[in-house]
């Protein structure tokens, strides 16, 4: 899909989910739920989602340690900074290619192999917020509305069956390469023509050299725990965030649960900074436990708001202290696949 398609499919479907979040929820309502929350919890929220880009650029050096041995500190939070700021204001989900590009231009490493240990870097997210999604259901702090709690184990069963092929599939690319590349000749190679398959399989040996530094189980294990400590930080300014709402029922568990239903759903095609997948998100994350759906959106529009303007703030300042141009952002994708 173009860059222009993906850009109108992101714009339609935040329209969509604005539509849905707004359509049954009085704005008088919404307004008065934000004028009474708490500005302190609501400001040490902010602080907090604000530092886990802290942890994130930190955890960065584990998935990059193949390519380069010392990446600066400095260099992968500006990039981070950089890739988030671009996701929230530019269209087509640029930060991902922003971010890798803008290593490349401060740290001895091309952008693809920076790309690379961002592929890898997903891989572990969305192993460690499938466990988010599982794990609350199954402790017994996590509390849902009377009458939703069948519905939602279902749901979360299912979840968790994709994700648990997807860990299987994972360990598969990364201890076994050999036997996936043969599964994948005998059954859906033959079924292509042959120059399509031989394209996708050398994308897969390229896919497949950047996983095998993950072949280190010390490398495993490091990825895994900065990731899990990552996905809880964040899930901490969630929580604090609820508190400022005085939504107290979910608790911690359910700000964990609300972490993972989140960063999953803004992963779907959208506009610029998320609007629309974010405030959806929280209607469906927080509904089980009986929070109303104006006080969720409530919480959700401001929670959002606030948390999207330090980082991007801190973006444009690294943007523009890497001497890096508007065009070379917005650019990077294809710079990105010019190196691969």
């Amino acid at each position: 899909m173009t860059r222009g398609w993906r850009t109108i499919l992101g714009l339609v479907v935040s329209l969509a989910l604005l539509y849905w979040v707004l359509h049954d929820v009085s704005l008088t309502e919404v307004w008065g739920h934000i004028r009474a929350a708490d500005l302190w919890l609501l400001s040490l929220a902010v602080v907090i989602q604000t530092a886990a880009f802290l942890i994130r650029a930190a955890r960065w050096k584990v998935f990059l340690r193949p390519a380069l041995a010392e990446p600066s500190f400095d260099a992968r939070f500006a990039s981070t900074c950089i890739g988030f700021m671009a996701n929230n204001l530019l269209p087509a989900r640029v930060g991902e290619f922003a971010r890798a590009y803008a290593l490349s231009r401060s740290q001895p490493i091309t952008a693809s192999a920076a790309f690379g240990s961002l592929v890898v870097e997903r891989l572990f997210d969305a192993l460690t917020l499938a466990l988010f999604l599982a794990a609350p259901l199954f402790m017994p702090g996590f509390r849902v509305a009377p009458g939703l709690g069948d519905e939602v184990a279902s749901k979360l069963f299912l979840v968790l069956v994709i994700f648990g092929g997807a860990a299987v599939a994972l360990l598969l690319l990364i201890f076994r390469p050999d036997l996936v590349d043969r599964i994948f000749r005998s059954t859906i190679g033959r079924l292509m023509p042959r120059r399509a398959a031989e394209s996708i399989a050398e994308m897969f040996r390229s896919f497949i050299e950047g996983l095998g530094a993950m072949r280190s189980p010390r490398l495993v294990v490091a990825g895994l725990v900065w990731s899990l400590a990552h996905w809880l930080w964040g899930a901490l300014a969630l929580w604090i965030g609820m508190l400022a709402f005085n939504i107290t029922e979910p608790g911690f568990l359910g700000a964990v649960f609300l972490q993972g239903v989140m960063a999953f759903i803004v992963s779907v095609p959208s506009s610029p900074g998320f609007f629309g997948l974010f405030e959806a998100s929280a209607r469906i994350a927080l509904s089980p436990f009986g929070v109303p759906a104006g006080l969720a959106l409530s919480y959700a529009l401001a929670f959002h708001i606030t948390t999207f303007t330090p980082v991007t703030i801190l973006g444009l300042f690294y943007l523009g202290r890497l001497g890096l141009s508007w065009g070379e952002v917005g650019h990077s994708e294809e710079i990105v696949e010019e190196g691969a």
